[in-house]
């Protein structure tokens, strides 16, 4: 329910421009009115204003910020949250929950903010309200009934802020669980794994000047233009100061192709910016294989005695020899590795790469940037290891211009990692986190987010609590998930608007509103500020300016302070044994006290409360960046040896990704437009080249069922989708999510990361009924 009539248009050329700006106030007129939509924009990303909830792009230092520091879909985002509609208990009396699910994603969001706590009782098929008080006593009185703690899990999305998730790892540690998935599992976990071995720390290791002043960008598995829109900008900013844009994707993307600024007049009244110089149609899962080649360029130009700008060697000898170890069983590894195979996993000809490789020699500020489009497939943590070898080679890592960059997706997703939302946090972390709060946290690793939804299919889980997101859409195998969710005795989502996990109820299920980013929080101490951070390790204030939608609505901090009051305070004789000594009550009235605990706990925010007040904020400490430090086991970056894999497709079948349209953020979806691809007015589309079209006997217009074919024998299916012919490479077809989620297989994940592999399902077409 809720598709509009399916129409394909002529795909984009360019991003952003008049169109962009018209239909971001299309959405913040429609949802806000004109007087809030314009309080909103002018607070959004600004000094003293709120973060936007949508991308973990950077703000440009406090003087350099336009009064419009925003994109067309953080415009979007702002309107979804700060909407005047709302749902109220009268709204849940009139729609059980399984009408509710057979609305799509787009008609939930559409609905409103959630205002009052509601619960669903067992056998029952309604929410009905519930107040506060006895909403979270429910909650803790399951939490404590539990048989043992690890039969709980406890999610977080990146929406949440520092202060928000510095509170809820607490409380989970303090019930007696590491059970702590969230969204980074299913998204840069990879990212993490593979820098965490190679460089020993699983974050980028460039700033926004970095970008600014870089020779050489290459963006592997991204589309900048929807899922990072203000990324353009820095890259354009880039390109004026003569840096080189290569672009690696399956897909043609119109934000990287032109870029029109619509704060400028060349955006406005001329022809933009042609940001990438060059585009190579890689084959997905081809990435691994395309920086091994890559890789053999340098090490070939190495061997010939040529030179790298501004260096007497292609190969940074100083560097390596100082800062790195493994070089050895690399370059045999890269030597015995055929072009023949290269150019069968890849997709792409030697020549092609090479024509790549000649800009690494001709760079000496070179910065390689990712995102799912490489993290989500079996063999991602190798890839990014190759991508490492690749940026290590030259020396590119701690030098002006260069480093490693993978482009996180949601607002705090980094920043909630930092604040200890993992499920096998160090030792030095939890051994400080003991100390500030007189009790001894749990040692033994938790699960991760596939390992939660196996635990729930297994019946090991007995209470689920999610803190923002959509857990049921954003997880794969939607089927399993749904039924895992089912089966636990008591599910509670923390959310601002209606989804699909609310209507996926466990036994009990509880909704809990919340604040959203952009809503004044005030507590007894008066209005709050949060943090975040963003993917450029820079930590900064976020303060929500509009009023809420309801004068008695809780913060996310506020929720889990009182949760966890109740949960530890021994006023009732009842509290959880060993439990932290918090002083939770003061906790949920001056978030500048949780700060005081984590400039204690967590390395790099030493005066806190001080250095947020900075405008702009400031930034953590990054060994790799900073000063050329590496906290791996032989204190150096390492090179690593990968065999050369890629995804191999049986005949007669294609390789699907999973992707974002336009029009939506993560799994909530503005509206069903996609202009910059072409389609309007719907979303069960499939995305496939002309020419592997006509040799499976299918044509442009066709609909058609989606079978994903796994080792286990079990057809997923997802039917009734449009063929869309468009130049996508060779033998690869791409879907939006989150309707293909269903597709993507539990047990299908990334080698150490353990993150679903969204970017290589083996599918076959079916003509639909």
């Amino acid at each position: 329910m809720g598709e509009e009539p399916l129409k394909i248009g002529k795909r984009k050329t360019s991003a952003v421009g008049i169109p962009g700006v018209a239909h971001a106030m299309q959405h913040v007129l429609r949802e806000m009115g004109p007087v809030r939509g314009a309080k909103g924009l002018l607070n959004l990303n600004q000094v003293g204003g709120f973060d936007c909830m949508s991308c973990a792009w950077p703000d440009p230092d406090a003087g350099e910020r336009s009064h419009a520091e925003f994109c067309e879909n953080g415009a979007k985002a702002l309107a979804s949250e700060a909407t005047r509609k709302r749902i109220t208990p009268e709204f849940f009396a009139e729609h059980s929950i399984s009408e509710l699910a057979q609305y799509d994603d787009y008609w939930l969001n559409r609905q409103g903010r959630l205002t009052e706590p509601m619960i669903k009782e067992p056998g029952e098929d309604h929410y009905r309200p519930i107040s506060w008080d006895a909403a979270l006593s429910r909650i803790a009185d399951q939490i404590r009934a539990l048989p043992d703690p690890n039969r709980a899990a406890f999610y977080t999305s990146g929406r949440t802020s520092n202060e928000a998730a510095f509170l809820y790892q607490l409380m989970v540690r303090g019930i007696g669980t590491n059970n702590l998935p969230d969204c980074s599992n299913m998204c840069h976990e990879s990212s993490g794994e593979a820098l965490g071995q190679t460089i020993g720390i699983g974050k980028g290791s460039v700033t926004l000047h970095d970008v600014h002043t870089a020779q050489l960008i290459i963006i592997a598995g991204q589309n900048a233009g929807t899922n990072h829109p203000r990324m353009l900008t820095a890259l354009e900013k880039a390109k004026r100061s003569g840096a080189v844009i290569v672009a690696v994707n399956p897909l043609p993307e119109a934000g990287l192709t032109r870029y029109r600024n619509p704060q400028t007049v060349r955006g406005i009244a001329g022809r933009g910016t042609v940001l990438a110089d060059h585009h190579l149609q890689i084959k997905l899962g081809g990435d691994l294989a395309l920086f091994q080649g890559l890789g053999k360029v340098l090490d070939e130009a190495e061997r010939a005695g040529r030179r790298t700008l501004g260096m007497s060697s292609v190969f940074d000898h100083d560097f390596i020899e100082r800062y790195t170890d493994g070089i050895e069983q690399y370059l045999e590894n890269l030597r015995s590795t055929s072009w023949t195979a290269i150019e069968q996993a890849s997709g792409l000809s030697e020549s092609e790469i090479r024509v790549i490789g000649e800009l690494l020699l001709a760079s000496n500020r070179t910065i390689v940037a990712w995102a799912m489009g490489l993290t989500q497939h079996r063999h991602a943590v190798p890839t990014i290891k190759e991508i490492v070898n690749v940026v290590l080679l030259q020396g590119n890592l701690g030098r002006e211009g260069a480093g490693l960059l993978p482009v996180r997706g949601h607002s705090n997703v980094q920043g909630d990692r930092t604040m200890g939302i993992f499920e096998k946090m160090p030792e030095p972390f939890l051994d400080r986190l003991d100390a500030e709060f007189s009790f001894t946290s749990p040692r033994e690793h938790g699960y991760d987010t596939v390992n939660t939804i196996r635990a729930m299919r297994d019946g090991k889980v007995d209470l689920f609590m999610a803190m923002g997101g959509n857990f049921l859409k954003a997880s794969p195998d939607t089927a399993v998930t749904e039924a895992a969710l089912r089966s636990c005795a008591m599910t509670v989502q923390v959310s601002t608007k209606l989804n699909h996990s609310h209507l996926a109820p466990g036994s009990t299920a509880l909704i809990l509103p919340t604040l959203g980013r952009s809503d004044a929080d005030r507590q007894a101490s008066g209005l709050q500020r949060v943090t975040v951070e963003d993917s450029m390790s820079m930590v900064h204030a976020s303060q929500g300016r509009l009023t809420p939608p309801k004068g008695d609505l809780l913060s996310e901090v506020a929720i889990v302070a009182r949760l966890s009051a109740k949960l530890f305070d021994d006023s009732a004789g009842s509290a959880i044994a060993g439990a932290p000594v918090a002083d939770w009550s003061g906790l949920e009235a001056d978030y500048a006290k949780i700060r005081e605990h984590i400039s204690r706990v967590v390395p790099g925010f030493t005066d806190y409360e001080e250095r947020v007040a900075e405008p702009g904020g400031f930034k953590l400490p990054h060994g790799p960046h900073d000063v050329r430090t590496f906290t791996t086991s032989s204190s150096k970056a390492s090179f690593t040896t990968s065999e050369l894999w890629w995804p191999e497709v049986p005949e007669g079948r294609l390789l699907l990704q999973t992707l974002r349209s336009h029009d939506q953020y993560n799994t909530t979806v503005y509206g069903n437009e996609d202009r910059y691809r072409g389609i309007h007015g719907g979303r069960k589309v499939v995305l496939v080249n002309l020419d592997d079209l006509r040799a499976l006997g299918f044509a442009d217009g066709d609909v058609v069922n989606l079978v994903s074919e796994f080792r286990d024998g079990i057809e997923r299916r997802a039917d009734g989708f449009r063929v869309v012919a468009y130049d996508t490479a060779r033998g690869c077809a791409a879907a939006y999510f989150p309707e293909t989620n269903m597709l993507v297989p539990l047990d299908s994940t990334a080698i150490d990361s353990n993150t679903p592999t969204s970017k290589s399902i083996v599918i076959r077409l079916e003509p639909a009924a």
